[in-house]
């Protein structure tokens, strides 16, 4: 199991044809916290004309979009087309319109808008979750060397390396790859290193 999400909020904006849209992103992991997000943009940008938005959620199974008084599949549609593009799950874009005074026509609000929403993800740190295990053992010092050569071929994340009387190791380890893992340890200490597993998490593999 894994997904693609973002770390923290983020935003960037662009003008076009004097109007200024500004793409915001924010990690949200349910309605609430959408809407929540939605209401904080609006009440930072009282004075623009349209706050469009699109939300999709894991949990929920559920996506959501606002053309926010644009003409209708002009703003909500385009931001929503460029999450899933983009296989982002768990945010929402709110993307700003400060009118300019001068008219768009559908396809360039389609694209302005498709616009404001990449680059709100452009200025994104993504995240690629994936359910994961961690391990913690120790070994020797002649040990640690045959098994830092193997930890790359698992794709690793190394939370710890504590060098004391023995060396002492934490990592996380991706759930489809927990099995092999722990019979390469095994093997490869012949049975000597004993491994402690907290399986069920989740952890950034980008």
């Amino acid at each position: 199991m894994s997904y693609k999400t973002i770390y923290e909020q983020a935003q960037d904006s662009f003008v076009e044809k004097k109007s200024e849209f500004i793409g915001h992103i924010a990690p949200v992991k349910t309605s609430e916290e959408a809407v929540a997000f939605i209401e904080k943009i609006k009440a930072e940008n009282r004075k623009a004309r349209h706050n469009v938005y699109a939300y999709i959620l894991r949990s929920e199974n559920t996506s959501r979009y606002s053309d926010d008084g644009e003409p209708q599949g002009t703003g909500g549609i385009p931001v929503l087309d460029v999450l899933q593009k983009a296989g982002l799950t768990d945010v929402c874009v709110v993307v700003t319109r400060y009118f300019g005074g001068v008219l768009l026509g559908a396809n360039g609000l389609v694209r302005a808008y498709s616009q404001g929403c990449k680059l709100a993800v452009n200025a994104a740190r993504i995240m690629q979750m994936h359910e994961c295990s961690r391990f913690e053992f120790s070994c020797d010092y002649n040990m640690y060397g045959k098994i830092s050569y193997v930890l790359p071929d698992f794709q690793v994340i190394k939370e710890k390396e504590d060098f004391a009387d023995v060396v002492n190791i934490s990592v996380l380890v991706k759930a489809e790859l927990c099995k092999a893992f722990r019979e390469k340890i095994t093997d490869i200490s012949n049975g000597q290193i004993d491994l402690s597993e907290e399986p069920n998490l989740e952890a950034d593999f980008a």
